[in-house]
Formats: C-alpha cells, sequence, structure tokens
C-alpha cells in the first residue's frame, strides 16, 4: 500500500510547523478546544500514535501523551512521521482492521483518516500563527474530496464533543486548503 498521501500530508504540516515559535505557544486557534500549545501536541502526538495504533491494530491513546510543544517538536514529529509511514508502509498494513474509538477500519481507510487530520491540523497551525494557509493544493482537493464523501452529519456536532464542527463556508477566493478546513467545520 502506498503511503504517498499520507507523506505529503506529514510534509506540508511539518512545513508550517519549522516555523511556529515559543512566543505564539498560548495563541488561539481554530480548535477552540486548543491553543497553539495544545495544537502543537495534538499535532506531534497523533504522528505517534498513528504508527503504534495501526501496529497495534488497536487504539493506543498513550502513544501520544506528552508535553511534546515544550522540547525538540519538530524532531519528535519527525520521527513519528518515520514511524507512521514504516507502519502505514507494512505488508497487509491496508488490510489490516485498526479498532478505533468511533469504530473498526481497515487500515487504508485509517491511514486516510489520519492524512486528513495531519493536514488539516497544519492549516490549524497555519492560521493561528499567521502562515499562508495556501498549502498544497492538489492535495487539499484531493482530502476534501475523500472527507466530503465520508463525512456523514452523525460525525458532527459542538467543538470537543464531535469529531468535526458542523460545515462552514470558505469565503469566494480561499484557497483550496481552506475550502477542506471550512468543511471540516473551521471558521476560514
Amino acid at each position: 500500500m502506498g503511503t504517498e498521501q499520507l507523506e505529503q500530508s506529514f510534509s506540508s504540516t511539518r512545513a508550517v510547523l519549522v516555523n511556529v515559535t515559543e512566543d505564539q505557544m498560548d495563541l488561539p486557534t481554530p480548535c477552540q478546544s486548543w491553543d497553539v500549545r495544545g495544537l502543537v501536541n495534538h499535532v506531534v502526538g497523533t504522528s505517534h500514535y498513528f504508527a503504534a495504533t495501526v501496529t497495534a491494530g488497536k487504539a493506543v491513546e498513550s502513544a501520544s501523551e506528552g508535553d511534546w510543544a515544550s522540547g525538540e517538536f519538530v524532531k519528535s514529529f519527525d520521527e513519528g512521521v518515520a514511524a507512521s509511514l514504516e507502519a502505514f508502509g507494512a505488508e497487509g498494513a491496508g488490510e489490516k482492521m485498526v479498532e478505533l474509538p468511533f469504530g473498526t477500519l481497515p487500515g487504508a481507510i485509517f491511514m486516510a483518516v489520519a492524512s486528513n487530520d495531519a493536514f488539516t491540523h497544519g492549516w490549524d497551525l497555519a492560521r493561528a500563527t499567521g502562515q499562508s494557509t495556501d498549502l498544497d493544493p492538489a492535495l487539499a482537493e484531493e482530502l476534501l474530496g475523500i472527507a466530503q464523501f465520508a463525512i456523514s452529519e452523525e460525525f458532527r456536532g459542538e467543538d470537543g464533543v464531535a469529531p468535526f464542527g458542523p460545515v462552514c463556508e470558505a469565503p469566494d477566493g480561499g484557497t483550496a486548503a481552506d475550502r477542506l478546513a471550512a468543511f471540516m467545520g473551521r471558521t476560514v
């Protein structure tokens, strides 16, 4: 199973993450539950979580725990990315069933979820830290198409309660990544 989409998502988010500075950690983000520090912790932590979960075949919440933002978070992210790409690229990983808090999915579908999560949270970080949100337009369009097909209304609700917020309207002239973020429930 190819990991190109996941690798592109991680790469896009890394390009934003390397520009996050210590003085930005308390800034708010489009994710109402998190400031930049919380979002950095999530982005880095999930890079490790994805690897541990696909390897174990079930959610390994402890893999994402820690205060990643207080250390060398880009280095920790790179380590999680390498582990995730290896885990998802392993023979049989795409067909392997993975038990997640919201259901059991084949590894290939879980990898699509991971790709969208990594990319969209890169957009969140970019928006929160004043960076460009014009992130990999072709990948954003691809992820938007997948999300529009896969995310139903039953997964939408208030921040911190449901995985996704209600669909928002992207502004005219918004980037492809802005349109994806709006579909994922972000105010753009």
